[in-house]
């Protein structure tokens, strides 16, 4: 006798939710042979009816009526791509309240409150998978929370939003202005129209570096933990001098343990990366996440980081996860926060300079911006002049250093007469 189906309520039917109704149709009975039942989708939550929602939802399942799919109809497992904070949030906790375990790809939620929904979670002894939330298709979540969990993670390093990426590859490639980049991206679905600024802005990378952050450290980070910086200050002379110097420009979010082992910096902000470190070639709207651990070493995971299908594709793997361990009476791994790591102030992380300075080119000048740096006991690592008649352009790159140290350098360096303008400043990463 064949098992009975486990029930599937999907909340949302956008790009990613009508990719998963239609991969559990099409790979049906593989999907049933891998799990050991049949997977029954019993409704599809929507927020408006009377759209077309594709050949792969039937009218009769889709409803309006989000409390009563969750709580209604039986359901084993409640898949969320609705998105955004309400009602998002109280329909996965109605959830586990009526015995369902809950796949979800918010990302936004999960940075802001997973304390609550893991601690609702493990309350009803249920599963909250989550794997879509970061780099799309890409399989970073459970390598992070199950294959390294024997190993100690010290810092984690990746290109997390292809949005971001699309336009800084298209300023690097072709000399486009951030604005013309920004134009082409939103003309090609990369980005939203006619507001992209969750994007552009950080917030989207910073809400996956929480999620990255809290699995690889064991320790609970939210969103207001995590320092953002977005790209729109980021010009075409910038990306063209980063190319100069055998640099590419990447928004990066970044997760790693302190020097003394006694707290985590977790920040998101543009940086510059050698041109022969692996990141530096992921381009257009890709993803990749480089973790460096003890035992593992460097370990790289590159793919789609959005997008219906690829993201469709860790949603139904979460799914058939969340479905055997259904089967079998047992569940996957809890939510880990024993090393309870405080999240350190930006000021407190370790990281290069590359600073750009107009200068007035007389006898000197060199020697009083060196003075600056040994002031505040930052070193030099590289040092490129050029002069322009009465004026002179210097380019200077540091070896690795306080923020705050550095910051402090920078606000010094403007006091000087001999200096017109700081032309840029930008972190460099990756050596």
């Amino acid at each position: 006798m064949s098992a009975e189906p486990l029930k599937i309520a999907l909340l949302g039917a956008g790009v990613v939710g009508s990719e998963v109704a239609r991969l559990l149709v099409e790979q049906a009975p593989d999907l049933t042979a891998r799990i050991g039942a049949p997977l029954e989708l019993v409704g599809v939550g929507v927020r408006r009816i009377g759209v077309d929602r594709g050949p792969w939802i039937a009218p009769s399942l889709v409803t309006d009526d989000l409390h009563e799919l969750v709580t209604g109809r039986g359901a084993d497992i409640v898949v969320e791509l609705m998105g955004g904070i309400d009602p998002a949030r109280q329909l996965i906790l109605d959830a586990f309240g009526s015995g369902a375990s809950v796949v979800t790809g918010n990302k936004a939620l999960l940075a802001q409150y997973g304390a609550e929904l893991h601690e609702a979670c493990d309350a009803a002894g249920l599963d909250l998978y989550f794997e879509a939330s970061v780099a799309g298709a890409i399989p970073l979540l459970r390598p992070l929370r199950e294959s390294l969990a024997g190993d100690r993670v010290q810092r984690v390093l990746g290109i997390v939003n292809g949005t971001t990426n699309f336009i800084l590859t298209q300023m690097d490639e072709s000399g486009a202005s951030f604005d013309d980049a920004l134009a082409e991206a939103q003309e090609l679905g990369y980005a939203e129209k006619p507001d992209s600024a969750a994007d552009v802005d950080g917030h989207d990378a910073a809400a996956k570096a929480a999620i990255i952050a809290s699995l690889a450290f064991h320790s609970r980070v939210t969103l207001a933990d995590v320092y953002c910086e977005g790209i729109s200050a980021i010009t075409a002379d910038v990306v063209s001098a980063a190319k100069g110097s055998g640099h590419v420009v990447k928004l990066l979010a970044v997760a790693e343990r302190s020097i003394d082992g006694r707290g985590i910096n977790v920040r998101v902000h543009p940086a510059m990366v050698p041109r022969h470190h692996p990141l530096a070639a992921v381009r257009d709207a890709y993803n990749a996440v480089f973790v460096e651990s003890d035992a593992a070493g460097q370990l790289m995971f590159y793919g789609p980081g959005a997008g219906g299908a690829p993201t469709a594709s860790a949603v139904v793997g979460d799914i058939v996860a969340v479905a055997r361990n259904r089967m079998s009476g047992g569940h996957g791994p809890r939510e880990s926060t024993y090393a309870a790591l405080p999240v350190l102030s930006v000021d407190e992380s370790l990281t290069r300079y590359y600073i750009a300075l107009d200068l007035t080119d007389k006898a000197g000048v060199l020697a009083s911006v060196a003075a600056v740096f040994a002031e505040h006991d930052v070193s030099i690592e590289t040092l490129r002049q050029e002069g322009h008649g009465g004026d002179a352009s210097l380019e200077i790159v540091t070896h690795e250093a306080q923020e705050k140290e550095l910051a402090e350098t920078c606000e010094s360096l403007r006091r000087l007469d001999s200096v017109r303008k700081i032309t840029s400043i930008m972190r460099v990463v990756g050596e």
